[in-house]
């Protein structure tokens, strides 16, 4: 199964990668995290305190296997063996860094978008692994390429009203990339009446596939860039990851 995690800037969607992907590695999955949000923390909340080094800034890889800039692009280089070699192993996970593509000044990005898009492809299309990707405030990684690899989107949504406002454009952004599956989640819910708001909300295409209560110590290591504590949570994500399945599997589609 492939699984994109997106929504408005900190809703929370790094914490529900690493939930998701522990509650996936305890149901005996193979799982590959792969960080594709600009403001890269997955490591940072897994508590690997060695920098993992931003695939991205690799430029004489990418220069090797797409031709370099001012030049012929190889619009699919070779990336099969990129995942193991550039991935760090943490919790039974394998994680991986993506970092940005486009930075003011630094020229042409074809090389750099020609290598992640056929990576990308590649993570979606042909790995065996439970992939998550945790994606940005957004789904500018997804294009049309890689976009029939996603078995699922989960919009991750809070009771900031702008987090809805986001996830009105994901679920336009991904309608028109041809993501087919787009589920939503509600983060730190603290009452019934917020859910129900939260659920009236939502786009009507979108279902609500579960929802996380208000964790203060999670919300407090997030603030403050420290590892993911355990969490009271776990079996709210649990039960979130096991209608994900089930979801996925009962062949459904509502984009």
């Amino acid at each position: 199964m492939k699984i994109a995690v997106t929504g408005k800037g900190g809703v929370g969607k790094t914490t529900l990668t690493v939930l998701l992907g522990r509650a996936a590695v305890a149901g005996g999955y193979a799982v590959f995290l792969i960080d594709a949000d600009p403001d890269a923390n997955l490591a940072t909340t897994l508590g690997i305190e060695e920098k993992i080094p931003p695939l991205l800034g690799f430029r004489d890889v990418i220069a090797e296997r797409t031709g370099g800039e001012g030049g012929l692009v190889k619009l699919n280089p070779r990336v099969d063996d990129i995942p193991d070699h550039y991935s760090l192993l943490k919790e039974g996970m394998r994680i991986m860094v993506l970092g940005t593509v486009r930075q003011g000044g630094s020229g042409c990005a074809c090389p750099q978008n020609s290598f992640l898009r056929s990576l990308l492809i590649h993570l979606l299309l042909e790995r065996e692994e439970l992939v998550i990707v945790d994606m940005e405030a957004g789904i500018e990684h997804l294009g049309r390429g890689t976009a029939q690899g996603v078995d699922a989107l989960l919009v991750l949504v809070d009771t900031d009203r702008r987090s809805m406002e986001t996830a009105g454009r994901i679920v336009q952004l991904a309608r028109e990339v041809g993501v087919s599956r787009v589920l939503a989640v509600a983060n730190k819910v603290r009452s019934a009446s917020q859910l129900e708001r939260l659920k009236k909300e939502l786009p009507a295409s979108v279902p609500l596939l579960g929802y996380l209560g208000f964790d203060e110590n999670l919300e407090l290591s997030d603030k403050q860039g420290f590892p993911q504590p355990e969490s009271n949570l776990i079996q709210q994500v649990k039960e979130i990851f096991s209608s994900l399945i089930k979801e996925i599997h009962s062949g459904g589609r509502n984009a």
